[in-house]
């Protein structure tokens, strides 16, 4: 079983990928043999199994109101003229986001921030705008319909490393999905790592983090009662904190905006901790300071039902240059410990 191990630190570790962005990567910059041998160990696990971890996209699903509408328009079977060859294509509606859709990954070009709040009177004074290693909006948008510049999708490399899974909904809420509203805390993903076949290893650098809430639930295709994107659980800011400091590369969870979203009423004490004037503090601390990229709409109903805790994960992002998000099709491949 060894040859795995050769086949994907040639194809992984040594691959050459186009353009040298190491200046505009944050975490992912740890990724290499090291974390390519760790994925290789899940890989030869006896019965290690391959687990889909994206949801299908259709014009059905779910979607987020913040990425405008999306409904994929199929075309018939085209001919090729003086050939043998036919082709299929299809296109997707105007102004459609398609990168936000779905199972993705935003780029840490997606969020930037200013020193001041803006009152959301008059217009934002885009050249305070700060990104990610402190890189300036003329470095990286220079004008409003200029792709991104720098922290685009296409900077980030092919990301193969170790998931682990921590699965707060069984070990801390009992089986029962977390409610709109709760926040996933340090101590809930302690408790659950001491509780789990982790306990000895637990997060290591360059690993990338899979919390499963049970949100997913409120998952359907097609989307008739509307719930999934109407609110949701998420990480509290202590968390987004420690989880930087053990130096992950991604974050994702079985919800659509790792941060928390519901009324005022209905968040948990955990709110108190997010620093005045900053919305979403998840987005905002992974993504423009330490560097971690956020994983949205993720389906570990499956992975969490084998237990399977440790994997090797492959994700890979679109090269859709000057991109803020992309779509994804990751997989896990891992044993369960059951």
């Amino acid at each position: 079983m060894n040859y795995i191990k050769y086949i994907l630190i040639i194809t992984f570790s040594t691959s050459v990928i186009s353009g040298d962005y190491s200046d505009q990567r944050g975490m992912t910059k740890l990724l290499g043999t090291e974390t390519t041998l760790r994925c290789a160990e899940q890989m030869m696990q006896p019965g290690a199994k391959t687990y889909e971890l994206s949801y299908e996209r259709t014009g059905t699903m779910p979607k987020s109101p913040f990425a405008g509408e999306y409904q994929p328009k199929f075309l018939p079977e085209l001919g090729w003229p003086g050939s043998v060859h036919i082709y299929t294509m299809d296109v997707l509606n105007a102004d459609v986001n398609d990168g936000n859709q779905g199972t993705q990954m935003d780029a840490l070009g997606h969020f930037g921030y200013v020193d001041e709040v803006w009152n959301g009177e008059g217009e934002l004074d885009t050249s305070k705008i700060k990104y990610f290693n402190e890189l300036t909006t003329d470095e990286v948008k220079p004008t409003p319909e200029s792709p991104l510049q720098k922290l685009g999708i296409e900077t980030v490399p092919p990301i193969v490393t170790t998931a682990v899974l921590i699965d707060v909904r069984k070990h801390i809420f009992n089986g029962v999905a977390m409610d709109a509203g709760q926040y996933v805390t340090v101590d809930h993903v302690k408790k659950t790592i001491a509780k789990s076949s982790l306990k000895d290893r637990g997060i290591l650098p360059g690993d990338v983090v899979l919390i499963n809430t049970g949100w997913s639930d409120n998952y359907a295709d097609p989307d008739e009662k509307g719930i999934y994107y109407s609110m949701a659980p998420g990480v509290s800011y202590n968390l987004v904190k420690y989880l930087s400091s053990k130096q992950i590369v991604g974050i994702g969870l079985d919800t659509w905006g790792v941060d928390t979203f519901a009324d005022p009423s209905m968040l948990g004490e955990e709110v108190n901790q997010n620093p005045e004037g900053i919305a979403n503090p998840a987005h905002h601390y992974f993504l423009t300071q330490s560097g971690i990229h956020t994983l949205e709409n993720f389906k570990l109903d499956e992975l969490a039902a084998n237990a399977v805790e440790l994997s090797c994960v492959v994700i890979l992002p679109l090269k859709t240059k000057g991109s803020a998000a992309s779509p994804i099709r990751p997989i896990a491949i891992g044993k369960s410990v059951l």
